[in-house]
């Protein structure tokens, strides 16, 4: 599914009106009529006369608002709106509503919040709806205005909020917070689905998000150019490399997996089991020989062997075996429980810099490349998907500075030319075109010391399978998180392990085939 960042959507609006002469108050009535229906799904059971609150903006998204409050009002329910901001700066459709709103009795209030009326009333709602700032708010929300004071009420509020397009006071394309911003329960955004809902911590904010059709014509949709896209099950189907019924163990690819180190034998043992997990026909993991025979009593269907060692890490002169064993595989999955060393240092950037061969680099594997980004560069051309969570992408020059997360992936992968997973909630997958894919599966049970090996370890396979690069990483990312909601089910965030999320795997892989 597409996603829109805030100029895509105000073109979007404005060829709908100027273009295809759409009355922009029929775009409105319907985008409220979405906001209301929204609302009355959330009303409990039982409870008799229910009541709402509705806080208004003076924009446009304050006109969806007051017109979603009328028409809560019509379907019976206690309303009253609270315009946050001012009269006077109501837009002509926000005013249109308002003379309807109006009609039915009902009154447009301005809101006082240390009107102990007002908080009252709000804290007694079933349902509130945030309709103060739209996608267009971009600056910071200060703490001693009414918009925060509002929305500090509905924070305070039992009741549900719903939130018309976007939660006021997340940016809409970066998901950052402006400030404050409403925690909704439900977010009923319009025509196509915010980057801020999506990624950052607005995608916390943002609740459920409903993607409400307000009549804007598809072919308008499908000629925007957005610069991201969640993944999608048609996408995963297309992406999952196919099985043949003839095939063997040489047809379903080859993958070496290198890192390990004493303190360290997990990493590589778990990128290697879900490499197996995943399809992959062969699976060779090469460790320092001090831990070889550690790995030897995990491992069943992978299989391990010696490198040369230096203090129970892989000694530079492991590069010999190294490249014996990479000609006779299809890809190289390098740096899980790799450690750090000056040899190693050298052993990955000659690795990275010599090998024609697909690498999957993680975790020490990216560090190696700390004042040294000079290797990931010398690989353009050839595929390389790097693996980093925020600190690991920070020491390679990532910059997170701004909070805007996806332009920083984006950024990245095309200056250097590779296939970025930027690891976190809302993982990204940033292409060297430009393209970023979001993955919303997942949760915190993930959130453990080797979950990032299996990950690795799911994409390494793929890829050695068949599966386009950048296919490999967005599936591989999305059966990783898929796996991590399926575990969760059974053993809790708190008690799951990577190797439980292992074991999930053939789960998530019924669900797309």
């Amino acid at each position: 599914m597409k996603l829109a960042a805030a100029k895509e959507m105000k073109e979007l609006d404005r060829r709908a009106i100027e273009d295809l002469g759409i009355p922009s108050i029929d775009l409105m009535e319907r985008a409220a009529r979405g906001v209301a229906e929204a609302a009355l799904s959330l009303l409990p059971e039982g409870k008799g006369k229910y009541r709402a609150a509705v806080f208004c903006g003076s924009g446009n998204n304050g006109g969806d608002g007051i017109a979603a409050a009328r028409m809560l009002f019509l379907k019976g329910l206690t309303v009253r709106i609270f315009l946050v901001g001012s009269y006077e700066k109501l837009t002509p459709d926000a005013m249109e509503e308002t003379r309807c709103l109006s009609e039915c009795g009902l009154v447009l209030e301005d809101f006082d919040p240390d009107d102990p009326g007002q908080v009252t009333y709000a804290k007694s709602c079933h349902v509130l709806i945030d309709a103060i700032f739209g996608v267009g708010l971009s600056r910071e929300i200060h703490p001693d205005t009414r918009f925060a004071a509002a929305i500090r009420l509905m924070n305070d509020c039992p009741g549900k909020v719903v939130a018309a397009d976007i939660s006021s006071g997340v940016d809409a394309d970066t998901g950052r917070i402006l400030g404050c911003a409403a925690k909704c329960d439900k977010t009923v955004t319009f025509t196509i689905k915010k980057l801020g809902q999506v990624v950052g911590v607005g995608a916390e904010y943002s609740g459920e998000v409903i993607c409400h059709d307000i009549g804007i014509p598809e072919r308008l949709v499908a000629e925007l150019g957005c610069p991201a896209q969640t993944v999608e099950e048609d996408f995963l189907r297309e992406a999952l490399p196919g099985r043949k019924a003839d095939g063997h163990k040489g047809t379903f690819g080859k993958v070496l997996v290198v890192g390990g180190a004493v303190g360290y034998t997990g990493a590589p043992y778990l990128t290697a089991e879900a490499a197996v997990r995943s399809g992959c026909g062969l699976v060779f993991l090469g460790v320092p020989e001090k831990i070889w025979p550690v790995e030897a009593v995990k491992c069943t269907s992978a299989m391990p062997f010696p490198l040369a060692d230096s203090d129970g890490k892989i000694a530079y002169d492991a590069l010999k075996g190294i490249r014996e064993k990479l000609a006779a595989c299809d890809v190289l999955a390098l740096g899980p429980g790799l450690g750090r060393s000056s040899e190693l240092t050298k052993l990955v950037c000659t690795l990275m810099e010599e090998t024609e061969k697909p690498v999957v680099l993680d975790a020490d594997g990216i560090n190696a490349l700390e004042g040294h980004i000079d290797s990931l560069d010398s690989r353009r051309g050839r595929v390389t998907i790097l693996t980093p969570h925020d600190g690991e992408f920070a020491r390679i020059g990532g910059d997170l500075s701004s909070g805007d997360r996806l332009s920083a992936a984006r950024d990245f992968a095309v200056e250097h030319g590779c296939i970025l997973v930027l690891k976190g909630h809302r993982t990204l997958i940033a292409a060297p075109e430009g393209n970023v894919l979001v993955n919303t599966t997942g949760n915190s049970g993930l959130a453990k010391g080797g979950s990032g090996d299996v990950l690795t370890g799911i994409i390494v396979s793929l890829l050695a399978q068949g599966a386009s690069p950048i296919r490999a990483a967005a599936l591989g990312v999305w059966l990783h998180g898929r796996s991590g909601e399926l575990t969760s089910r059974r053993l809790t965030p708190y008690a799951m392990t990577p190797e439980d999320v292992v074991a999930s795997l053939p789960e998530a892989f019924f669900e797309i085939m």
